[in-house]
């Protein structure tokens, strides 16, 4: 009997279905009272233990060692955190008649998260792209991140961002901050320990932001502001999010080689520059808007899949149009291996 597959280039994150679902957990049955309370606090504990596993996670000495190569990061970081926002700002032309605020404040929200890490590297590995530096580039951005992401957020969004505030700030130094440079420091005690149980740790991480968005859904049904977005006002958001991705898919590319750089090196910059984190954005966004955080997200989880379907495509292609040359050599003169492959299991980064 033949079994029906869904087609490799275009694939469905199974996480984005578990999204799902705890979006409409909490749609029939939100925290309330003393639930929303115990919920509110094992959420922020949760967003605590993430940032000490991405510290712990995160490799320090890959990421010096990457310094050789820095016309390509600082390439990556100014797609990430400069272009990203600026046609965020851009966007603000789709209100009203396209966006409503909150959706508008959510989509300028996720073009300040830093890029992907585990996608950048799966889909540049599968194109046969410079892999060395996509780990660099992911690894460099979501670094940068901690700190540059809420610090974009105070000066673009400012008060508009549902309670963006001093307090909101400590909130980002105790619940971000500080326990990834907790997991930063013990990375040599409990490195061993994280890669030995990276499975089980990996499940424990994204049940936290399951968690996460089961508590910023709840607050949002209970604030009642599902009741600003409609059927017509989603559909707009994605033709923002298209278009807002093929200008960017397309900038990368080119733009990439009119700097000079090099097949394998284009090929990591444009992984790495035109697609955002949603582990990385879905917690900060708590963080940040507080009960307005469930409309914060929903930008990012829909960019997220589209993102994911969308470089699935390119990958494919870029792995058939590969010159005779097994390698390419990078705009530094390192030689970028040409590696096969598929997006892992943890494509949520």
């Amino acid at each position: 009997m033949t079994r029906l597959r869904w087609p490799s280039w275009m694939p469905i994150d199974p996480y984005i279905v578990l999204l799902l679902g705890t979006v409409g957990l909490a749609a029939l049955f939100p925290a309330r009272g003393t639930g929303a309370t115990v919920a509110s606090g094992a959420s922020t504990a949760a967003i605590a233990f993430l940032f000490f596993l991405y510290g712990a996670r995160l490799s320090t000495r890959e990421a010096l060692d990457g310094l050789r190569h820095w016309r390509l990061h600082v390439t990556v970081l100014a797609c990430t955190f400069v272009v990203f926002p600026l046609l965020g700002l851009a966007a603000r032309a789709a209100v009203p008649a396209l966006l409503t605020q909150p959706l508008y404040q959510g989509l300028l929200f996720l073009t300040l998260v830093p890029s992907t890490i585990q996608s950048s590297i799966a889909f540049t590995s599968i194109a046969r792209g410079n892999v060395p530096a996509a780990i660099c580039a992911g690894s460099f951005s979501s670094l940068v991140g901690i700190v540059l992401t809420p610090l974009l957020a105070a000066g673009l969004l400012g008060n508009s961002g549902g309670g963006f505030s001093a307090h909101s700030l400590v909130d980002i130094v105790l619940q971000l901050l500080v326990p990834f440079l907790a997991g930063q420091l013990l990375r040599r005690r409990i490195g061993p320990f994280v890669a030995r149980h990276k499975k089980v740790l990996g499940l424990v991480d994204r049940g936290s932001i399951l968690l996460v968005v089961y508590t910023a859904f709840s607050e949002g049904m209970v604030q009642g502001i599902w009741h600003q977005v409609s059927p017509a006002r989603l559909g707009a958001l994605l033709l923002v999010e298209a278009a807002l991705l093929a200008v960017m898919l397309l900038l990368t590319w080119y733009g990439a080689r009119a700097l000079g750089f090099g097949r394998g090196d284009r090929i990591a910059i444009q992984f790495a520059g035109s697609k955002k984190s949603l582990a990385s954005g879905l917690p900060m966004a708590s963080v940040l808007f507080g009960a307005h955080a469930s409309l914060a997200v929903l930008p990012l989880m829909l960019f997220h899949q589209m993102q994911l379907m969308v470089c699935a495509v390119i990958a494919k292609r870029r792995a058939h149009d590969l010159p005779d040359a097994d390698t390419d050599t990078g705009a530094d003169g390192s030689a970028a291996p040409a590696a096969e492959g598929r997006p892992g299991d943890r494509v949520l980064r």
